[in-house]
């Protein structure tokens, strides 16, 4: 079945998020309206190969992904391969829905160490990580792999052949002769001697270089010190070797742990962007656009990010910044003092750092300016609902209710606020609704309608220009029906339902006073800002009825009961198997039970028998 350009996507203007994508490579992530990662995908072009999800034919997988599909994120990465690896690493932690057929770690390379001989051997490794020794990786290719293995053998020379045809030599292979292995199949190093080369190729794979080098200068002293001149002379060539040594084999350059933070500000709007590198590998990144005062500097606008941010939570070895600050001392000392280690913030790096902060800073300006177009294509869409509504004036507060439950249970309400720059999510509200009949969304919209204005009223809210409703008309009328008993008045008041088939895109909007809906086209930006606050209502509502749900369900009956504590309830469910067949149990035989008088076993039967 062929994909029909045409079809709504679920409040998703494809055409505007593709405007602002940029065309070099990177990763992209598709996420539904409960913020819930669909498919993590890399791309030579970004915007090449993210239009192909709109335009060419696909196969019903495909366009059930789509038209879930509420918003894009991107990560821009220097090359394709960059991309690929980064892709892997998301797919890993976010199990996507939709990456089903993706690689997993079998994809990779790795330096495998055995650790069950008395002689370990280093060797090429790809498939399963399992089974004794350490893995070191992945890296970006066989080649790189290869190329890592050998410059180990010039370092340091640990056997990298078979253990069978280790264990039956009876004098030294061609390895020993061109030095890239010491002979310990025909024992001509001991022990002690090998186990030392292990240490620093383990180090070395580690990226502690400089700890290494520190290891063979002092050898090469004692060794000078000793007369032992050609050993001097091995330890010195090592340490030539290492210093020359551009760290560019691993997948990420890195070795430790580290952020990397990157700012970009045009006017009065900011984007900081974190790229996360643990253990040399890049987790992903993150995007923050922080409030800025009028004139603020970026100076002060990254000062005031990192001591938030990183204040009262686990902080990395190193964090690097794309500007210096002035009091870039102090907040190295206060962080180095939570964390009880030292901690390095730094913003004149060279190599590999230098080529992460040039694309974090390339992702911090594409982000801000993709925001900064987003804000313009968001006013846009206000002033078409403007006309679409026929409005006044320019609604410059929005807000929509919503209500979620499963079968009358753990009933919640949402309300969710817009302005002309998009989510306002500090003005968002949750309600728990109690009290009303189970299923009466009626009863439930009135109770969170009547909290919410009470305190429009006291002068606590700001009042909505424009107050969306997830329903009909008859959602609509017992709306205005309420907000009249509060006295409420200067709003619009419209009822956003979903049309005959209930599909995205065929929704009707109802307004009093006239008496047929109003049909806005598919790709009208109008309808696009409706949807978006309407899916936004729907997905916090539904988060909330969640965490209610689970919480509640969390509690048994006999937790409700005063004077029964956790041993009383684990003697009652004891002696009558569970909570069902105690339900069963009268009076007499619940009291039976020791511990329990004839009042408490009154009341735990009543607590059973006697809800609505």
């Amino acid at each position: 079945m062929p994909y029909n350009r045409h079809m709504p996507v679920s409040g998703f203007d494809h055409k505007a998020f593709l405007k602002t994508l940029t065309t070099r490579p990177g990763v992209y992530r598709m996420l539904d309206v409960e913020d819930q990662v669909l498919y993590v995908g890399k791309a030579k072009n970004l915007k090449k190969r993210v239009s192909s999800y709109f335009t060419r034919s696909q196969n019903r997988r495909i366009q059930l992904m789509v038209s879930q599909i509420q918003r894009i994120e991107i990560t821009v990465t220097h090359t394709e391969a960059e991309a690929l690896i980064l892709e892997n690493h998301l797919i890993k932690s976010l199990k996507p829905k939709y990456n089903v057929l993706l690689r997993d770690d079998k994809s990779y390379p790795y330096i495998h160490l055995s650790s069950d001989q008395e002689y370990p051997a280093l060797s090429f490794r790809r498939g399963s990580r399992r089974g004794k020794g350490r893995f070191f990786g992945p890296y970006p290719s066989a080649g790189s792999t290869r190329d890592t293995l050998q410059l180990l053998q010039k370092l340091f020379p640990v056997r990298q052949c078979e253990d069978g045809f280790f264990r039956n030599r009876s004098r030294a292979c061609l390895q020993y002769q061109i030095k890239r292995c010491s002979g310990p199949c025909v024992g001509l190093i001991e022990p002690a001697d090998y186990a030392e080369d292990v240490r620093h190729a383990v180090m070395f794979l580690e990226g502690k270089t400089s700890a290494v080098v520190d290891d063979l200068v002092s050898c090469m002293e004692k060794a000078a010190e000793a007369q032992h001149y050609e050993q001097a002379a091995v330890y010195r060539d090592q340490i030539q070797t290492l210093r020359r040594i551009q760290e560019k084999q691993y997948v990420s350059g890195e070795r430790g742990d580290l952020d990397i933070v990157a700012l970009a500000k045009r006017g009065g709007s900011a984007c900081l962007q974190v790229f996360f590198i643990r253990s040399g590998r890049n987790l992903g990144n993150r995007a923050f656009y922080p409030q800025v005062p009028p004139n603020a500097t970026e100076e002060a606008v990254l000062s005031a990010f990192v001591s938030q941010y990183y204040l009262q939570k686990p902080v990395p070895s190193e964090i690097i910044l794309s500007r210096t600050l002035d009091d870039m001392g102090l907040i190295e000392e206060v962080l180095s003092q939570q964390a009880e280690r030292r901690v390095r913030v730094s913003c004149r790096v060279r190599g590999e750092r230098a080529r992460w902060l040039r694309m974090a800073k390339g992702n911090a300006d594409i982000a801000l300016q993709a925001r900064l177009n987003s804000r313009m294509d968001m006013q846009g869409r206000v002033q078409a609902l403007q006309l679409a509504l026929d409005l006044p004036a320019l609604p410059e507060r929005m807000e929509c209710f919503d209500i979620s439950h499963t079968r009358g249970e753990s009933t919640v309400a949402s309300c969710v606020v817009f302005n002309e720059q998009g989510p306002l999510k500090s003005d968002y509200r949750r309600f728990n609704i109690d009290g009303i009949t189970a299923g009466d969304d009626y009863a439930a919209m009135r109770q969170a309608l009547e909290r919410r204005y009470r305190r429009i009223k006291q002068g606590e809210v700001a009042l909505p220009d424009l107050l969306l409703i997830d329903g009909g008309k008859g959602q609509l009328s017992a709306v205005h029906s309420t907000l009249q008993e509060l006295g409420v008045s200067g709003l619009t008041l419209a009822g956003v339902a979903k049309g005959a088939d209930r599909k995205a895109g065929m929704e009707q909007l109802f307004l009093l006073g006239r008496k047929s809906p109003i049909i806005l086209p598919p790709d009208s930006p109008a309808l696009h800002l409706i949807q978006q606050i309407r899916d936004e209502a729907h997905r916090f509502a539904i988060t909330a009825h969640r965490q209610r749900r689970s919480k509640s369900r969390k509690r048994s009956v006999l937790e409700e009961i005063p004077g029964i504590g956790p041993k009383r309830r684990q003697r009652l469910l004891k002696q009558f198997g569970g909570l069902q067949e105690l339900a069963r149990a009268g009076v007499e035989d619940i009291a039976s039970v020791e511990g329990i008088n004839r009042v408490l076993a009154e009341q735990i039967y009543h607590a059973f028998h006697d809800k609505g």
